[in-house]
């Protein structure tokens, strides 16, 4: 196993690390922001709905709003990671991969909120 001793090329302190993260996070957090409040108002797309179909609209909007809440933690935890990850040279492959992971998780946990809504 090949250990890098301090000093070496993958050990050096490597500059501009908190581009990504931060380009993340004024990203991600103003997407998740509005995919929240969409997810909050999607109740009101059935106000003009029959008894049966608003029903059914509730049971899957009590599945997929819970769903979409804990969904909304794999955003935060890529950023948290894109953030503390050191600030190392080896780790800023990792770190851009987390930083661009974090806006994509954000509509994709939407695009499964939207998924489970439809199902009903």
């Amino acid at each position: 196993m090949q250990t890098n001793a301090p000093g070496t090329a993958s050990e050096t302190r490597a500059s501009g690390t908190w581009i990504a993260p931060l380009f993340s996070t004024l990203l991600t957090l103003p997407v998740g922001f509005f995919a929240f409040v969409f997810a909050v108002f999607s109740p009101m797309s059935c106000d003009s709905c029959g008894k049966a179909e608003a029903e059914r609209f509730d049971a899957a909007f009590d599945v997929a709003f819970p769903v979409f809440l804990v969904g909304l933690l794999v955003p935060l935890a890529l950023l948290i990671a894109a953030w503390s990850l050191p600030r190392r040279t080896r780790y800023t492959s990792r770190r851009a991969l987390f930083a661009v992971t974090a806006p994509l998780a954000v509509v994709a946990d939407l695009i499964l909120f939207i998924g489970l809504l439809g199902a009903s």
